[in-house]
């Protein structure tokens, strides 16, 4: 599996185009719907599905806009993060300061909690709440590759100041991964790649 990996928008979220035997996987589909539909197309990839980690705007808000082009790919993510995939662009407009042109998101389906499938892509879905509600990283064995949204960053944690957020359950889901294979690449919705081992003293930074 070949991963590509795009940081877009004003917030520079990271959006990951996972690329395996023709068939193309979008995790966390961020912003530059354009772009993204070009590098699928360059590439001459058929796009099999759209998977989010969590449900804040800048992770998500090109997917309305891809599914014009592919109306019949739903976006997975957990139902707990669905409510705020209903405020997209009032919550980008807070945070940008304009009103961002922003394609409701069509469809949505559940990304359930264990090992899950999208077409040929396999991976287990590890709930990790805190950030969000239903946050959610996805981890790649074969790949040793663990995708974590923002609960977990190259030396750093997500927020967990926003209402509906939990400092508790962001320490717990952070131990969990901290029990992976040390050397699981980590790939997060913001910033440079990271090593499992590089990061084990995190909670000791943070809580």
């Amino acid at each position: 599996m070949t991963i590509h990996r795009f940081s877009l928008g004003q917030m520079q979220a990271n959006c990951y185009l996972l690329e395996q035997d023709g068939k193309a996987l979008l995790i966390d589909p961020a912003d530059s719907a354009d772009f993204i539909l070009e590098q699928i197309q360059r590439r001459n990839l058929e796009l099999v599905g759209l998977a989010a980690t969590h449900g804040h705007f800048d992770h998500v808000m090109a997917v309305g806009e891809i599914q014009l082009s592919y109306p019949h790919l739903s976006l997975h993510v957990n139902k707990k993060d669905q409510f705020l995939l209903k405020r997209v662009a009032e919550t980008a407009r807070h945070f940008l300061g304009f009103e961002p042109m922003v394609v409701p998101i069509r469809l949505i389906a559940e990304l359930p909690k264990g090992d899950f499938s999208i077409d040929d892509f396999r991976f287990h879905v590890i709930q990790t709440p805190g950030h969000t509600p239903g946050s959610c990283s996805l981890y790649f064995e074969k790949d040793k590759v663990l995708f974590t949204g923002d609960t977990l960053f190259q030396g750093g944690i997500g927020r967990y100041d926003f209402s509906y957020s939990d400092k508790e359950d962001l320490k717990k889901s952070i131990q969990g991964i901290l029990k992976l294979p040390e050397d699981t690449r980590i790939l997060s919705g913001h910033g440079e790649e990271a090593l499992l081992q590089y990061e084990i003293d995190i909670i000791d930074q943070y809580f």
